[in-house]
C-alpha cells in the first residue's frame, strides 16, 4: 500500500478530536453556524500552517543571506499568496 502525501488543504476529510475553550466554540458557531464549524476551523488551521511555512522559509533565507526589511517580508507574503493561489496548492506540511 502506498502512502499519498497531500499538500495543505488537500486530501479527503478525516475525523479528528479537537478541544477548544467553550467561548471560542460558541463564537465560531455564532459566526458561521453549526454546519460550517469544521470548515471554519480547517480554514483557520490551513492559514496558520501556510503562515508557518512562509515564516520558516523567510527565517532560512535570512540565516543564509542576512536580515531583510519589513517591507521585504510583506512583499514575500504577497508573492507567496499570489504564486500559490495561481498554482492552487501549497507545499506539503513538513
Amino acid at each position: 500500500m502506498s502512502e499519498t502525501t497531500y499538500s495543505i488543504g488537500e486530501g479527503p476529510a478525516i475525523r479528528v478530536s479537537l478541544s477548544l475553550p467553550e467561548g471560542t466554540a460558541e463564537a465560531i458557531r455564532a459566526r458561521v453556524g453549526k454546519r460550517e464549524f469544521s470548515a471554519f476551523v480547517a480554514e483557520a488551521v490551513e492559514r496558520e500552517l501556510r503562515g508557518q511555512v512562509l515564516d520558516e522559509y523567510l527565517a532560512d533565507y535570512e540565516n543564509r543571506k542576512g536580515p531583510i526589511s519589513e517591507q521585504a517580508h510583506q512583499r514575500a507574503r504577497q508573492v507567496f499568496d499570489e504564486v500559490f493561489a495561481e498554482e492552487g496548492e501549497w507545499p506539503a506540511a513538513s
